[in-house]
């Protein structure tokens, strides 16, 4: 298996911290998504390249044993076990060959992979070497809108050449990951595949502020009708609602149109709520009557 650097895949050094890592990907898989770069190979392996560093590196577990481990971080686990067995073994075989020793250097890790999976002949036996690992899980992500999150959709994904058709469920939140079984990397020896998670990357292109399912806005209120109270017309994600001000309604005050929220993620025919946030617009450019006007209404201590 070629080597990858994945902190030079990132541009990021060995020291780099969790905020380091999520910046760099962000920046770079924006720059490489093959929606932006279509029919562009290399680009579309760059793209490969960053989600599986990103997977690698953003996970703490994974990071770790990729530090200590190299390319063969995937084995590490079962490294780890047959080393403990070797070690159990020489301490009731003194005078037995093979084994693995506190000193064992970084470089002897590779050859013993070779040994176990390359299909050469090593210290452990024919079980051993054939033994069946799971897949290396890939990961990808996609990028929506707000508005392609009001109803379930169905999208085909290409990836490693294979086309997937998936679910995309109405609701789903920035960031958020879904799991599918079985497209990940092929696994050792007849192995079970990895799986393919998918991030989404919700971009609000709407003049909501969304908190989870619920949707926030700051509506401006003419003077006149917030004192004496009318009929608004505003804009939801759904169309146009008609709302009644109250007379002397206040700056700042906050209604709830239920069910003008966004759909909640994989619970059908449930929404969130749309909270509206009257802003009273004070009045420029005043002719002379209407200065009159208001005062006389100053006159009249209001």
């Amino acid at each position: 298996m070629e080597f990858i650097d994945y902190y030079k895949v990132l541009g990021i050094s060995k020291n780099a911290t969790e905020g380091d890592i999520k910046k760099a990907y962000r920046k770079l898989a924006r720059k490489h998504h093959p929606d932006l770069n279509p029919d562009n190979e290399e680009a579309e392996k760059n793209f490969k390249k960053i989600n599986e560093a990103n997977e690698v590196l953003s996970n703490k577990e994974k990071r770790k044993k990729y530090d200590q481990y190299g390319k063969d971080w995937q084995h590490a686990d079962e490294f780890e076990k047959q080393k403990q067995q070797q070690r159990q073994h020489s301490r009731q075989n003194p005078g037995g060959a093979g084994g693995f020793n506190g000193g064992q250097s970084n470089e002897d890790f590779s050859d013993f992979f070779e040994s176990m999976f390359g299909g050469q002949q090593g210290n452990f036996n024919s079980s051993r070497q054939n033994a069946r690992f799971r897949g290396q899980d890939y990961n990808a992500s996609l990028t929506l809108n707000l508005t392609d999150t009001l109803t379930t959709e169905k999208q085909t994904l290409t990836v490693n050449n294979k086309k997937i058709r998936i679910t995309i469920p109405a609701g789903i939140e920035d960031e958020q990951t879904i799991k599918i079984a079985g497209y990940g990397g092929p696994g050792v020896n007849n192995g079970p595949a990895g799986n393919l998670f998918i991030k989404f990357m919700v971009q609000n292109n709407t003049e909501f502020t969304r908190e989870g399912a619920n949707l926030y806005k700051t509506i401006e209120v003419p003077l006149t009708k917030a004192i004496l109270g009318g009929d608004i017309t505003i804009d939801t994600l759904t169309g146009k609602v008609k709302l009644k001000v109250k007379p002397e309604t206040q700056n700042g005050t906050k209604v709830k149109l239920s069910g003008k929220g966004l759909p909640k993620y994989k619970k059908e025919n449930q929404f969130g709520d749309l909270y509206i946030t009257y802003q009273v617009k004070i009045p420029t450019n005043l002719t002379k009557e209407q200065k009159e006007l208001f005062e006389a209404l100053a006159a009249t201590n209001l």
